[in-house]
C-alpha cells in the first residue's frame, strides 16, 4: 500500500487532498516536524531533504508535492488536463513562486525574529506572495478552474497554499483576490477537502512552538545563535 509521509501544513494536504479525491488506498504516517521527526535516518532514507510530504508507492519513491501530484495524475489519469504545456506552466507557477514565496511569507508575518533586517524581509515576501496572487486572480478571471474546464491537480497545487491567504497576508488579503477566493471556496465544499484537512486530527502533533519546535523547525536561527 502506498505510504503517505505528512503532517498538517500546505504541502502535505494538497496531496491528501488529491488522495481522497482519486480513492486511491493509502497509510498515512505522521511526520511530527516541531519534535524533529523529520530528520529520522528512516524518513531521510525516503526524503534526503528532510522535508514533508513524500510517498513510498510500493517501492517509488516521490518527494516534493508537486511531483507526487503530478506522479499520482499519471498513475491513475485523473485530474490532468489535456493542455499538458499549460498544466506544466501553471502547475511550476505554484511550485517554484506560489508555495516558496507564501512559506517565507509566513515565516516573516509570524515566526522570525524582529532583527534590524526584519523589515525589509518581511516587506519582500509580502510583496512577492500578494503580486502572485495578483497573477493567479487575473489568470482566473472569467476561468472556472486553472486550466482547461474541468477540476485539476494545479486546481489542488494552488488550494493547498491559497486557502491559507489571510494567515500570509492579513485578514482582508481575500478582498484582493475574488477569483482566487471563489477557487478557494468551491474546492473547500468538496467532500475531498474536508477529509484531507481532517487526515491530521487522527493523530497528535505537538501543538507547541517552543524552543524544540523552532530548534527543530528553523536550524538556521540555532546555527546563527551559535
Amino acid at each position: 500500500m502506498l505510504k503517505f509521509f505528512f503532517n498538517g501544513s500546505p504541502n502535505p494536504t494538497k496531496v491528501a487532498l488529491f488522495l481522497e479525491e482519486s480513492g486511491l488506498a493509502f497509510e498515512p504516517v505522521k511526520i511530527d516536524t516541531r519534535k524533529g521527526e523529520q530528520f529520522a535516518p528512516e524518513f531521510l532514507k525516503v526524503n534526503p531533504n528532510g522535508k514533508v510530504p513524500a510517498i513510498d508507492d510500493n517501492g517509488t519513491i516521490v518527494f516534493d508535492s508537486n511531483a507526487i501530484l503530478l506522479y499520482l495524475a499519471e498513475k491513475t489519469g485523473k485530474f490532468l488536463p489535456s493542455n499538458r504545456a499549460e498544466l506544466l506552466s501553471w502547475l511550476m507557477f505554484v511550485a517554484t513562486g506560489v508555495g516558496p514565496y507564501s512559506g517565507q511569507a509566513v515565516h516573516f508575518k509570524h515566526f522570525a525574529p524582529k532583527d534590524q533586517n526584519h523589515d525589509y524581509a518581511h516587506n519582500r515576501y509580502q510583496y512577492e506572495t500578494d503580486r502572485h496572487y495578483r497573477i493567479l486572480d487575473s489568470h482566473l478571471q472569467g476561468r472556472r478552474y486553472m486550466v482547461g474546464d474541468s477540476y485539476s491537480i494545479v486546481d489542488m497545487a494552488l488550494w493547498g497554499w491559497a486557502r491559507m491567504v489571510p494567515f500570509k497576508l492579513g485578514d482582508d488579503a481575500f478582498a484582493r483576490y475574488p477569483n482566487v477566493k471563489r477557487l478557494v471556496d468551491e474546492i473547500s465544499a468538496r467532500p475531498a477537502a474536508g477529509r484531507a484537512i481532517a487526515l491530521k486530527d487522527k493523530f497528535t502533533f505537538k501543538a507547541e512552538m517552543d524552543d524544540e519546535a523552532r530548534s527543530n523547525m528553523f536550524k538556521h536561527m540555532k546555527i546563527n545563535a551559535a
